[in-house]
């Protein structure tokens, strides 16, 4: 009898385990299929205020408005030269779609991409139509410069204004000369100084730039990329001074140095993610640019409401009169007919 009740009871231990481990599997099956791998590599960090945080902050919203359906892992601190053993590593644990955020990753994407042809890849900024399994996106900044530049030209009383730039390439030029046509639409007279710190992320340089751009007489600055941390920085140096700055990155607004930032921009790499996502559902794994404007939802844009009666009015309407043109058509500002030499 004691033997029977052994042999009935292992049985329905070994039924039990077949039952729950069908039940643990089968849904398992259904979510991996169901769920996009994304991998972010990035050359500075999620929390920097400026490039690599914006593209953080877009996979974190996409994966709330596609709720189940994003994995996410990022690796920071990423220079190029070592940004291939982490992509391996992405490819090896079966991610979908790996992201190398800054153009400065292209060589590395391309020649991934050749090796894995099965894996989709994605970097920017760049306008190139890439491999059919490489996306590129690439922010249309002209639009986003051109509103900080209005509100700097209408800003400045010494008419003398900074722009403090990482290198002359990619959405940071087109930021950059979207920002002189903005100035020069208000205030044509104004003197715009631009300088560049030489790199995407180094914070020091850009203060030291800027420092020298307030000691030359310029009352409001801007910049672009992770750098533009250490102009902000410098102009927070002067707490008792008409110095401002317009920034390109909202986080900015809010940071212990925000009470200098008039406004500022921000990409909305949500919108960028979600089509990502959309792209793999239909087995397209790149071959396409996805740009970022005002009329996609790429950008958005807000005025420091500490600062209100710096911009309440006319500098309020010019600024909300461009973005309304923005949205309704893209691709309206020239900035390639900007010649810094002619400044």
């Amino acid at each position: 009898m004691r033997k029977l009740l052994t042999i009935l009871f292992c049985l329905a231990l070994i039924s039990g385990s077949l039952f729950a481990a069908g039940s643990s599997e089968a849904p398992a099956e259904e979510a991996d299929s169901n769920v996009v791998k994304i991998a972010l590599i990035i050359e500075n960090t999620i929390d920097d205020k400026g490039w690599c945080q914006a593209m953080h902050d877009g996979i974190i919203a996409a994966q709330k408005s596609l709720p189940g359906r994003i994995e996410y892992s990022y690796t920071e601190k990423m220079k190029p030269v070592d940004a291939g053993s982490a992509a391996r590593q992405y490819v090896a644990q079966g991610f979908d779609i790996i992201i190398a955020h800054g153009a400065q990753y292209k060589n590395l994407i391309m020649e991934m991409a050749e090796e894995y042809p099965d894996v989709s890849f994605a970097f920017g900024t760049s306008a190139e139509v890439g491999p059919d399994n490489v996306f590129t996106y690439m922010p249309e900044s002209e639009e986003t410069g051109y509103l900080s530049g209005i509100i700097a030209g209408m800003t400045t009383k010494a008419n003398i204004i900074g722009l403090v730039g990482p290198v002359d390439a990619g959405d940071a030029a087109r930021y950059n000369r979207g920002f002189v046509l903005g100035v020069q639409s208000v205030n044509p007279s104004a003197k715009i100084m631009v300088a560049h710190s030489g790199s995407f992320s180094d914070f020091v340089k850009a203060g030291e730039v800027a420092q020298s751009q307030i000691r030359s007489g310029a009352d409001v600055l801007t910049g672009s990329s992770q750098q533009a941390l250490g102009a902000l920085r410098a102009v927070a140096d002067y707490p008792d001074k008409d110095i401002w700055w317009v920034g390109q990155d909202i986080a900015q607004i809010h940071i212990t140095e925000g009470y200098k930032v008039i406004a500022a921009s921000s990409y909305n790499y949500a919108s960028v993610i979600e089509g990502l996502v959309a792209k793999l559902d239909a087995g397209i794994l790149g071959g396409e640019v996805i740009p970022l404007n005002f009329k996609n939802g790429g950008f958005v844009f807000e005025f420091n409401p500490a600062l209100e009666n710096m911009y309440a009015g006319e500098i309020e309407e010019k600024v909300n009169a461009a973005i309304d043109s923005f949205k309704a058509a893209s691709g309206t500002i020239n900035y390639t007919s900007v010649d810094y030499s002619k400044l």
